[in-house]
């Protein structure tokens, strides 16, 4: 079967192997799609576990966007690039399930502040996992939590600017917005990033490997 699947990709030699890929998919070719998934999965994971701070819900998310994928893969035009519809399916589920997050912790909250009358709202535990704790130090989980807490569109866009090193271009597709109201979202984003980071040594390692640095020119 992989070496089918090689072929798959050896053959394709459009500059958009994704749409390539996926133009099989909607005709029918169930590797051509496995071979998405196997490119993507990981660093779609990683994107989504940013934006959510969970590990397990980040997997589930992400199953989510690829099943969403192929079950509208008979409508697929390639008008935009493959990974672009990919970041804005994933940026929409990782919002509404942030959106529902804050009300679950609200309601939970509320709860407790009616002294127990109701039972109360079970919250899922987020501490961290054992493979954060021995992989990230302390300074990239200090940058790690500053992007967390920056508003939920400014994180995406800072993201995907960053760790994915998207266009303004791509970003706005993703968003549904224009470039220069990307640009606003990230400067904002870096500024306040700035701010809350000032302490640490300039020029040390920060996002993805790279300093905290303003949007591309």
């Amino acid at each position: 079967m992989w070496q089918r699947v090689n072929n798959v990709v050896g053959a394709a030699t459009s500059p958009d192997l994704d749409a390539q890929l996926m133009l099989r998919v909607r005709d029918g070719d169930e590797e051509s799609f496995r071979v998405l998934l196997d490119k993507h999965r990981n660093s779609l994971v990683h994107f989504v576990y940013r934006m959510v701070q969970d590990q397990p819900v980040s997997e589930e998310l992400a199953q989510e966007v690829f099943l969403r994928i192929y079950k509208t893969r008979a409508s697929y035009e390639p008008t935009a690039k493959f990974t672009t519809w990919m970041f804005r399916i994933a940026t929409h589920l990782a919002l509404n399930w942030l959106r529902d997050e804050k009300n679950a912790r609200s309601e939970a909250r509320l709860d407790e502040d009616r002294g127990g009358d109701l039972p109360a709202r079970e919250v899922p535990d987020r501490k961290p996992t054992v493979e954060q704790r021995m992989v990230y130090n302390a300074r990239l989980q200090e940058i790690r939590d500053a992007i967390a807490q920056l508003p939920e569109k400014q994180r995406a866009a800072v993201l995907m600017h960053k760790y994915e090193e998207m266009e303004y271009s791509q970003i706005a597709a993703v968003l549904e917005c224009s470039e220069s109201a990307v640009k606003s979202l990230l400067f904002r984003a870096y500024e306040t990033l700035r701010s809350r980071l000032a302490h640490m040594v300039t020029g040390a390692p920060m996002i993805s490997g790279s300093g905290v640095s303003g949007a591309k020119r």
